[in-house]
């Protein structure tokens, strides 16, 4: 299964990462691919604990969290279209298309160092470094999908 902490699926992601630009159309969903990237990047930045974070799961996650992680995590599956995000990875704002991708692709390169034992998944849970690595693949390649990339 791939995952982030392997460097040619980090090449590849970096390579699909580049190949989307300001006027990429997406297939589903309502983010432009600004947002989409600052998105990931903030994404990628609470799972690798670069920003300070007071780690919880939410009371859903503890009833049903367990169960969708492994059914993320099982198989080669992509994420499903739509998959709703929660309001702390929601970005509104407009910026530079090619700036946030290079903050993004920094932050895939990130993982090649990946060290964050205290992370918690808000819905999933505690997971261990190789579910974190194929979600945060499956994570990337979801919003990648979403532009064609």
């Amino acid at each position: 299964m791939k995952t982030v902490f392997d460097p040619s699926t980090r090449n590849e992601l970096i390579e699909r990462i580049r190949s989307i630009g300001a006027n990429s159309r997406r297939n589903w969903g309502k983010m432009n691919v600004y947002q989409m990237a600052k998105h990931c990047t903030i994404w990628d930045e609470w799972v690798q604990g670069t920003q300070p974070e007071d780690y919880r799961q939410d009371f859903l996650g503890k009833i049903f969290g367990r169960w969708a992680l492994k059914s993320n995590t099982r198989n080669e599956k992509p994420l499903p279209k739509n998959t709703p995000t929660g309001k702390r990875f929601t970005v509104k704002d407009e910026g530079d298309v090619e700036k946030q991708k290079q903050r993004w692709i920094e932050g895939v390169q990130a993982y090649g160092q990946f060290s964050n034992p205290t992370f918690i998944h808000d819905f999933f849970g505690k997971m261990t470094e190789e579910q974190i690595g194929i979600f945060a693949y499956k994570h990337a390649d979801h919003h990648l999908r979403q532009f064609g990339a």
